[in-house]
């Protein structure tokens, strides 16, 4: 649900109408526009896979799927009744496409935890973290505990975007109820909220001429990324690395067994939800493992070329960590209004109870065999490039539009390699 009632005082140097354009706070914001201006939130009403699964799925579901993407790609077009459906942004002006300042500076509530279920205020105050802010004559300026990451309520405010509910009922994105079944959402010393992750902390001005302080990241870095021509994508792609390689701890060992030997692999998801999370039926995250004797390969499973889908990858062997998705008649499924149930093999997150762990263990075993060399790493794809194929073979996504194709990332604490004795394990 969507509710966007603008407003603003006539005292102030911005109106209704110039709020809602992000380019009118650049001058003061600067940095914070140009993070943001390279993010995925702003890329979120541009990006032509959500362009042409919109498309398409309003075109199987015969316009049933309604605003259910829009909302949260761009909520104030909707909310503005510039569009009903997304099929028309095109004809939206561009300022108000994707997901833009006032959409989460003007939040005075959150009256649905999915589904973008957020209420904009009708007093034109911008919102923010900054307890002490400065007075400025361009817009009324409010502390607000859902844009200060230091607050308990602030994940509500991400949450609302990022759990998805189908029609049919089904939760399909599940990133904010993740965390919320976590330690990192006890109001604790464990207490993490997502802007601790997500929006880094620096010191520097929030505004031009402004005293230096805390200042956050407006990237808002996650996994996902412009895969078409778009303000800071190196940036984008370097961070996103750079977050995930703290995401996942690793222990590699060789164990004996009986007549032979076993490769085990232990991975530690540290992350604030379950990992990888958000749209992670659509993901592509696998486990890459080597093992030698000598010159001779014993083990060889997760080996992917790039560029190649994992579905035309078969490898029994192969530990992947993304859900899957089936439809009603049990049948694996891409199109995600015809989902109705997924199968978790993702890595669960920590949570408040000590018994429920969040480590996952893979083993391989080797009858007769010791291996003298043993190698693994975690490697992640925001998208399946089959997924991709699917939406071009439809005709609603023109792949050679695309400037780049999904890259694949490896999480540097998860490449290890073992070269010791059997029973031993690295790190």
């Amino acid at each position: 649900m969507i509710v966007l009632l603008l407003s603003c005082q006539q005292t102030y140097d911005l109106d209704t109408e110039a709020l809602q354009d992000p380019e009118n706070c650049k001058d003061c914001h600067q940095t914070h526009y140009e993070e943001w201006q390279g993010s995925m939130h702003a890329y979120a009403g541009e990006d032509p896979v959500f362009l042409a699964m919109n498309a398409r799925g309003q075109r199987e579901t015969d316009g049933a799927l309604g605003d259910l993407c829009v909302q949260c790609h761009a909520p104030v077009a909707l909310a503005l009744g510039l569009t009903e459906d997304g099929t028309n942004l095109d004809e939206v002006p561009e300022h108000l496409r994707g997901v833009t300042c006032v959409w989460c500076h003007l939040t005075e509530e959150v009256v649905e935890d999915h589904n973008a279920g957020l209420l904009m205020a009708e007093d034109g105050v911008m919102r923010g973290g900054i307890s002490d802010f400065q007075e400025t004559t361009a817009h009324a300026s409010a502390w607000s505990p859902l844009h200060d990451r230091d607050s308990p309520d602030s994940s509500a405010l991400c949450g609302s975007c990022h759990d998805v509910v189908l029609p049919n009922g089904f939760h399909l994105e599940r990133t904010y109820a993740e965390w919320q079944s976590s330690l990192f959402a006890v109001d604790d010393a464990t207490r993490q909220s997502c802007g601790h992750c997500h929006t880094r902390a620096t010191t520097g001005t929030a505004a031009i001429d402004g005293p230096l302080r805390r200042i956050h990241d407006h990237r808002m870095v996650g996994v996902d990324i412009a895969l078409t021509e778009f303000p800071g994508v190196e940036a984008q792609q370097a961070a996103i690395q750079e977050e995930l390689d703290y995401t996942l701890l690793a222990t590699l060992c060789v164990l004996p067994i009986v007549a032979g030997s076993e490769v085990v692999l232990t991975l530690e998801n540290v992350s604030g939800h379950r990992w990888p999370s958000g749209a992670a039926h659509d993901r592509r995250a696998w486990v890459e493992v080597t093992a030698w004797s000598g010159e001779e390969v014993l083990l060889s499973t997760g080996s992917v070329t790039e560029g190649v889908a994992l579905t035309e990858t078969p490898d029994s062997l192969r530990w992947d960590l993304f859900d899957l998705a089936t439809n009603a008649a049990g049948e694996s499924e891409h199109m995600f209004w015809d989902i109705t149930a997924t199968e978790e093999r993702t890595l669960p997150v920590a949570t408040g109870d000590i018994l429920i762990a969040h480590t996952a263990s893979m083993r391989w075993p080797l009858p007769g065999e010791e291996p003298d060399r043993v190698t693994a790493a975690v490697h992640l794809r925001p998208i399946g490039l089959d997924l991709l194929t699917d939406l071009s073979e439809s005709g609603d996504l023109d792949l050679s539009a695309l400037t780049r194709q999904p890259p694949t990332f490896t999480l540097a604490q998860t490449v290890l390699e073992w070269s010791g004795v059997v029973g031993s394990c690295v790190p």
